[in-house]
């Protein structure tokens, strides 16, 4: 009961910051690279519970801003004096950034590739990739052959699915980010995407999905809002249920990514822990993700 009344705070709390989307560089209180890092120190609380401090700097995906807000929140009531920074930049920006030390934790919204190396993933929610239409659309529900053949221009009116006489204007992200790579990986369009526009965040994703009624595009579901329509894939809706029990074709996993040969500091370790428990699992929930911790 004291992780939903906590989730129902922050929710109040992240709305107008979250809903006003993000950038190609969203970035949170600070950007200190994780070499400047303030040394943490720890003292003792009343209840002997150990309270830490210092900052902790994380990188990449711009699909992960809404869990990254509310699991922040949710931190400083468990380690007040420990700094949760963000900044979006993509999930190849993560993955560099957990190799090289410039962040402390990368965040990456697909899995690792085999050739990135010297780093590990840490699952910490699902996320499904919703397939977006205007909602001035009447095409609710494509299969997955459909998509891809709408993004390869394989189909390139909208009358041939059972919509309005219009050319297909397919709309995604730029190469490297993570929910183009999971997008094309599922629906087995890698390199084969006609891409009207490459965009760099998925809040230009969605506005640009949003001002053409004969646009689709592909955005995390957690982003979703009611400026566009999120279509069902295969007779099923893009849900937190769905997207957990797997009946939901179009997902990816939300990831921490860490280095393998730089221990962490305790803060960010802290961090790390407490976000993949079951006490944040709210807070996810609440941020349109899907926790994996029970």
């Amino acid at each position: 009961m004291k992780k939903r009344t906590l989730a129902l705070m922050l929710s109040a709390a992240l709305c107008v910051g979250l809903l006003a989307g993000c950038g190609g560089s969203n970035t949170g209180s600070a950007n200190t690279p994780a070499g400047n890092s303030p040394a943490v120190t720890e003292s003792e609380t009343p209840d002997n519970t150990t309270e830490l401090s210092g900052t902790v700097n994380t990188n990449g995906s711009t699909s992960m801003e809404s869990v990254m807000g509310y699991l922040t929140e949710g931190f400083k009531e468990v380690q007040p004096g420990i700094t949760v920074n963000y900044t979006g930049s993509g999930s190849g920006a993560g993955v560099t950034g957990a190799q090289d030390g410039t962040c402390d934790i990368g965040l990456a919204s697909r899995d690792l590739k085999d050739d990135e190396t010297g780093v590990k993933q840490i699952t910490v929610a699902k996320d499904g990739i919703a397939i977006i239409v205007n909602p001035q659309n009447p095409v609710a529900d494509l299969s997955v052959e459909q998509i891809a053949a709408l993004a390869t221009g394989e189909i390139t009116n909208w009358s041939e699915v059972g919509g309005n006489d219009g050319e297909v204007v397919f709309i995604g992200r730029e190469a490297g980010s993570g929910t183009r790579d999971g997008f094309e990986s599922i629906t087995g369009t890698e390199d084969a995407c006609k891409y009207q526009n490459e965009l760099t965040s998925t809040g230009e994703v969605i506005a640009n999905v949003a001002s053409n009624p004969n646009a689709i595009g592909y955005a995390s579901l957690s982003a979703v809002d009611e400026t566009v329509k999120a279509i069902t894939v295969g007779g099923v809706a893009p849900t937190e249920e769905t997207v957990l029990d797997g009946s939901y074709a179009i997902q990816r996993n939300f990831n921490f990514i860490v280095n393998e040969s730089t221990e962490l500091s305790d803060a960010a370790q802290a961090f790390i822990d407490w976000a993949t428990s079951a006490e944040a699992a709210d807070l996810i929930a609440s941020a349109g993700a899907v926790p994996v911790a029970e």
